[in-house]
């Protein structure tokens, strides 16, 4: 799949790590280090615009790594970019942990995945076909 992108950052194109990779890290595009205190959350942009095509989403995830190692989530995970945004792509990231993190410019600080989505068209009934699970929810099978 082909997809239109500018880059405004300092830093090369988002690529894939490996051969089977799902999603491709982004980086910081900052004019200077950004400090995140414990549990502050913070916009990072990426200088990074995307065209992305009908049908589709990009969802903008943690890196596993940062996250365990350093304690910095993505905010809204996984956040979407849809297919008619054009602005800058931008990361809110939380430092989870009860140390100061700070981000560098050029810092892989996400993950983002392309991925196929529908598009629903409701159906108003008055019932629902029935289930074993039927209204069971939030803990209802009593597994951990």
């Amino acid at each position: 799949m082909q997809v239109k992108l500018i880059n405004k950052s300092q830093h090369p194109n988002p690529a894939y790590s490996t051969e089977f990779s799902a999603g491709m890290d982004l980086r910081a595009n900052l004019t200077e280090a950004v400090v995140l205190k414990p549990l502050e959350r913070k916009l990072i942009p990426t200088g990074l615009f995307v065209e992305i095509p009908k049908g589709y989403e990009a969802q903008i995830r943690p890196r596993s790594g940062l996250a365990l190692k350093k304690g910095i989530s993505v905010l809204n995970t996984p956040g979407t970019i849809d297919a008619d945004y054009r602005g800058e792509i931008g990361v809110i990231l939380v430092n989870l942990s009860a140390e100061n993190f700070t981000v560098e410019n050029g810092e892989r600080i996400c993950q983002m995945v392309v991925a196929k989505h529908e598009t629903v068209v409701w159906e108003n009934t008055e019932s629902l076909e029935e289930t074993d699970r039927g209204a069971g929810g939030f803990g209802h099978t009593g597994k951990l």
